[in-house]
Parts: structure tokens; C-alpha cells; sequence
């Protein structure tokens, strides 16, 4: 019994190794990348450049952080809406955890 259900075993997972590439190819061309607008390109490109110069200063905000990915996602789809909003949201929590460096030390407990 046992020799029947290891066949039956190994049968099946050469059968299942075998599908596993039967995915359909669309062609060896990659997708065409969905074209944004020259103010959502500028809007991105300048919030790139804050996020990394707070990551720098170790000053990034999780919501700048997000806020970027999510422009960058919608750059992929062609959204230039939704790029130029996120890429905005993106720049003002920056600016605001930069100014948060400037901001006096809290001591507790002296």
C-alpha cells in the first residue's frame, strides 16, 4: 500500500512540476510604460530628491515615505493626478520632519 501512494505521490508532482511553466507569454517585448505629464514628472522628481535628503538625515516621516511610494506607483499607471497629489503630500511631510530636527530636545525626569 505504501509503494502504491508513493507512486501515486511522486506521479503527481512530476505532473504538477511539469505545468508549472505553462504560463501564457505575452512576448519578449516588456510593457511600454504609461507616459505622466511634465509637471507630474517634475512634481516626482522633486520629491524623490527630498525623500532621500531626509532619509539622510534620518528624518523621514512614514507618511512621506508612503506618500512617495504611492506617486511612484501611480507614475507606473499614468495617473498625473494622483502623482502630483502624493508627490506634494510627499515634499510637505518632509519639510515639516526637517523642521522637526530644530525643534528642543525633550528631557524627562531630571
Amino acid at each position: 500500500m505504501s509503494k502504491v501512494l508513493l507512486a501515486l505521490t511522486a506521479a503527481a508532482l512530476l505532473g504538477l512540476s511539469g505545468c508549472a511553466d505553462m504560463q501564457t507569454k505575452t512576448g519578449d517585448k516588456p510593457a511600454a510604460k504609461a507616459a505622466i505629464s511634465a509637471e507630474a514628472q517634475a512634481a516626482l522628481t522633486a520629491a524623490q530628491a527630498d525623500v532621500k535628503a531626509a532619509k539622510a538625515k534620518n528624518a523621514l516621516w512614514t507618511t512621506a515615505d508612503g506618500a512617495l511610494k504611492a506617486a511612484e506607483a501611480a507614475a507606473a499607471k499614468g495617473d498625473s493626478a494622483t502623482v502630483i497629489k502624493q508627490s506634494k503630500l510627499a515634499s510637505d511631510h518632509v519639510k515639516k520632519g526637517m523642521a522637526q530636527l530644530n525643534y528642543p530636545m525633550l528631557k524627562v525626569g531630571d
